[in-house]
């Protein structure tokens, strides 16, 4: 396709549509991009270098997706705003839909959190399988199409309106040509190129921020004991204040009768790709419930490691001008220490924001491209804030220190985590920031101050919430 002209322009019918619009990256974020441009764009190209899986299987553009991946009550409703009824096709598909706090068995840093009755959810299985789900209803509607083993390799236009990209064939790299476009969507993820890709344009170099904990994610995948359907999901955390590389590990039921089991460690404290070292290394955590759990446990996979964790933000709201047609957002824009569970749920809401400003306004509007910009990057600021603040406080840790004001915000997190182990107010609203359900300011509502202020009263529960049946499911030996 080489047609440098057809879509570069918006189009009015009624409040306006454009003629085309392109997606780079058929990742989860570019996806949910296509289909929040589905109704805004009479054609939506989705541009990907990799060669999609057929069924839920990986990719080589996304190696993060072994390892544990849970999409938030606050994403997956985005995703349910866009593409109804998904919710249902996961679990169909042997996703588990886990209630929030009630299936959760957690070791925060101020002691293991109740189990109460549901506020919220989230979805647990592979990232594949989300990936997949997404992916057939996305291409199922008319309109959106895929180019796979095609790269974005430029933007056509210039520093005042984006008018298309150029791509090449990462089969040949021979140049595939031009596609024209009344809105470009970078959803890229991590090897985004978007920011030098404006600077190509004329546009200044766009400020970058990262924070970097260090931390390694080893995953292991197990056969999950027969009768554990309805196990939960356990997790030990790392507790920053102990001022010793952070370790922790996630026990995530997944489909096809299985536990996938990713550990984590900051600089100083990292996990082996070792398969006999993996045991021995939950053993070392804040409580062994993870290794006790797994001990009889048949392995279905090796380790699989990663050391690609870096919370990096780039600004692309604060230029002094932005081109029209042109939108970044996902991992492109913010990507976030994959431990806290955000990325996913973030791209999804981003993608609630483009369709809801397109819908609001002409595509063809001076400053609309800008003022999605500045809508995702609201989306992601809440999340940068929590994951940022957290990492920076282990050993090693590489980044801008905070300010003041933060490190007393954080004092109040700190003492809002401990209460929230036992006054069910306050967990009610921290689960709900957690999971991107409400926004910071949650937490600082008038109950929730009066009750940090308080304290918690009495001391956390000092042993597991795990119940005695669950535990019987793995064996004498956890018991």
């Amino acid at each position: 396709m080489s047609d440098p002209n057809s879509g570069g322009t918006a189009r009015r019918t009624g409040t306006g549509r454009v003629r085309r619009a392109v997606v780079l990256g058929g990742g989860m974020a570019g996806m949910l991009a296509a289909a929040a441009l589905a109704d805004r764009a009479d054609e939506v190209v989705v541009v990907d270098r990799d060669r999609m899986p057929a069924g839920a299987g990986s990719r080589k553009g996304l190696p993060q997706a072994r390892h544990a991946h849970l999409l938030m009550a606050g994403g997956a409703r985005a995703v349910e705003t866009l593409l109804p009824g998904t919710t249902d096709r996961w679990t169909a598909a042997g996703a588990r839909r886990i209630a929030v706090p009630t299936g959760l068995v957690v070791l925060g840093p101020h002691g293991w959190f109740p189990r109460r009755p549901e506020t919220h959810f989230m979805m647990a299985c592979t990232r594949d399988l989300l990936d997949l789900v997404v992916r057939e209803q996305v291409l199922a509607r008319p309109g959106i199409t895929l180019r796979e083993g095609t790269e974005a390799v430029g933007l056509t236009g210039g520093a005042g309106r984006v008018t298309g990209v150029r791509v090449r064939d990462t089969g040949t790299d021979a140049a595939a040509g031009t596609i024209g476009a009344g809105l470009v969507v970078d959803a890229c993820g991590r090897g985004s190129r978007a920011a030098r890709l404006l600077v190509e344009l004329g546009l200044p170099a766009v400020r970058e921020e990262t924070v970097d904990a260090g931390l390694v994610y080893a995953t292991r995948i197990f056969r999950a004991p027969a009768g554990s359907e309805d196990f939960p999901l356990v997790t030990v955390q790392a507790d920053a204040r102990a001022r010793v590389p952070g370790r922790g590990a996630t026990l995530v039921p997944i489909e096809g009768g299985r536990w996938l089991v990713t550990a984590s460690g900051t600089r100083g404290g990292e996990p082996s790709r070792e398969a006999e070292a993996f045991e021995p290394f939950l053993r070392t955590l804040r409580h062994p419930l993870i290794a006790d759990l797994i001990a009889g446990a048949e392995p279905l996979t090796d380790v699989y490691l990663t050391r690609s964790t870096v919370n990096r933000r780039r600004y692309f709201e604060r230029l002094p001008a932005w081109p029209e047609g042109f939108v970044v957002l996902g991992d492109a824009l913010a990507q976030f220490n994959p431990v806290y569970g955000q990325g996913m749920s973030v791209a999804a809401q981003s993608a609630v924001a483009l369709r809801d400003l397109l819908g609001e306004r002409d595509p063809a509007a001076p400053g609309l491209a800008r003022s999605v910009q500045r809508s995702v990057a609201r989306v992601a600021g809440g999340a940068w804030d929590l994951a940022t603040g957290e990492d920076i406080n282990y050993p090693g840790a590489i980044g801008p220190r905070p300010p003041v004001a933060a490190r007393l915000l954080r004092g109040y997190f700190m003492r809002l985590m401990r209460t929230s182990t036992v006054n069910p107010r306050v967990l009610r609203h921290l689960m709900a920031v957690m999971t991107l359900s409400a926004p910071m300011t949650d937490l600082v509502r008038p109950e929730v101050v009066l009750g940090v202020l308080r304290g918690p009263g009495r001391a956390a529960r000092t042993g597991p919430t795990i119940t005695p049946d669950e535990l019987a499911l793995c064996g004498p030996d956890t018991s």
